[in-house]
């Protein structure tokens, strides 16, 4: 894709924000530029528009990209938004500055205790399972409040919001006020909620982050 291209997008994407966003205050919503499978000079081409917000799936493929790419950019912020196995933590804590797939009790334990080894405190996100899907990751819903407090609570992580990744098949809508109201129930502000075809929707239910790679990237590229 061209660097014409790519800027042509970035303001689309952005101006469909700013419009499904309208009465909330300017910057309530921020976009997750998904950067997942993107080689870094593609990264490097979205922080020349501006952009400085990326999600990535895995450690990693972001150990690799981003070192660089930050020491070039040190207000680059970055969140891991694919699953985090527990021999990863120690990395994941380290690079990001966000994990927003905290769904299980023996990750949260792993995190509180490498964050008070390494002083690190990047925010966490509960990922919930909207759906109950069994082939993804997330707590139940009927789990979440017990799981959310615990990690608050006993364990002391930074728990700044919730994430959700609803049905392929299913309304979107329904998923988003349901993780909505769960927030709500713990006064957690940041709903991580919305990707490229479902954002708008998410943004009128009162998504704070939206995690978008297609409609910026264009299609992934195919793993060799």
């Amino acid at each position: 894709m061209s660097d014409a291209d790519l800027a042509r997008r970035f303001a689309e994407v952005r101006r469909r924000i700013a419009e499904a966003a309208a009465g909330r205050d300017a910057g309530a919503v921020e976009l997750v530029a998904v950067s997942k499978t993107q080689p870094a000079e593609a990264v490097a081409a979205a922080l020349a528009l501006g952009q400085r917000l990326f999600g990535e799936n895995r450690v990693q493929e972001a150990a690799q990209k981003f070192p660089a790419l930050r020491e070039r950019h040190p207000d680059l912020v970055l969140h891991l938004i694919g699953p985090l196995q527990t021999n990863k933590v120690k990395e994941a804590v380290a690079l990001f500055d966000a994990i927003e797939t905290l769904d299980r009790p023996r990750l949260a334990e792993a995190l509180a205790a490498e964050l008070a080894r390494s002083g690190r405190r990047p925010r966490c996100f509960v990922q919930v399972n909207t759906g109950e899907e069994p082939q993804k990751a997330g707590v139940a819903p009927g789990e979440a409040d017990a799981f959310i407090e615990d990690c608050r609570g006993r364990l002391g992580l930074p728990v700044a919001g919730l994430m959700c990744i609803p049905p392929q098949d299913e309304e979107p809508a329904l998923h988003f006020a349901l993780l909505r109201e769960i927030a709500r129930r713990h006064d957690l502000p940041a709903l991580s909620m919305g990707m490229s075809a479902d954002f708008e929707t998410a943004i009128r239910f009162g998504a704070t982050h939206v995690r978008v790679g297609t409609a910026l990237f264009g299609e992934r590229p195919k793993p060799a």
